[in-house]
């Protein structure tokens, strides 16, 4: 736990490499469509609860891995944004399944520590091609449900993108009162 608050404060902090490829807007909703490159993640996957509620259950496994809860005992540092991936309805509202995607930084890409709890599982994932809108604050459930409703409206008739899944991000640490970044991802087709 003190590997993962040490971590978290003063470790490095690296941004997951990704090209902006054209910005857009409409009323007051702005979007960025960007490539987000491909590598190897710590996923964990949470089911049959709310998102921040699976949230709550999963950040943790992530931070410790990521502080050193893993086969070499090492602080990675972070990589940010942190994303997860949400699982819309046809109403729009979210299924009770979350899957967390922490890419891991660059210095441990080509051999990543072996996390120590079972639940973290390492992938390798293609880069994808997002749209996505950037929002300030603690971002929730309802948040990023209504972010995504909006930027769908603002894509439409001019993009063509995922409607089974979608991402969710955040680059600050819990501790950070003000100034927050948070965005969702539409994955383009």
């Amino acid at each position: 736990m003190l590997g993962m608050i040490r971590n978290s404060l003063f470790g490095s902090v690296e941004t997951w490499p990704w090209q902006v490829l054209s910005k857009g807007g409409k009323e007051e909703v702005t979007y960025e469509e960007r490539t987000c490159e491909g590598g190897k993640f710590a996923t964990v996957e949470v089911t049959d609860k709310p998102v921040d509620e699976a949230l709550r259950e999963a950040m943790p496994k992530v931070m410790k891995y990521v502080g050193g809860t893993n086969d070499k005992g090492i602080g990675m540092g972070m990589t940010v944004p942190i994303s997860f991936a949400v699982f819309p309805s046809d109403d729009g509202s979210l299924q009770k399944k979350i899957k967390v995607w922490f890419r891991i930084p660059n210095q441990f890409q080509s051999d990543p520590p072996v996390p120590s709890d079972n639940s973290i599982k390492i992938e390798e994932r293609e880069s994808i091609t997002v749209y996505s809108t950037q929002f300030g604050g603690y971002a929730k459930e309802a948040d990023y449900v209504a972010q995504a409703a909006q930027l769908r409206t603002a894509l439409e008739g001019t993009a063509t993108y995922r409607s089974d899944i979608y991402f969710c991000t955040g680059y600050d640490p819990p501790m950070k009162p003000i100034g927050r970044r948070n965005e969702v991802w539409l994955v383009k087709t």
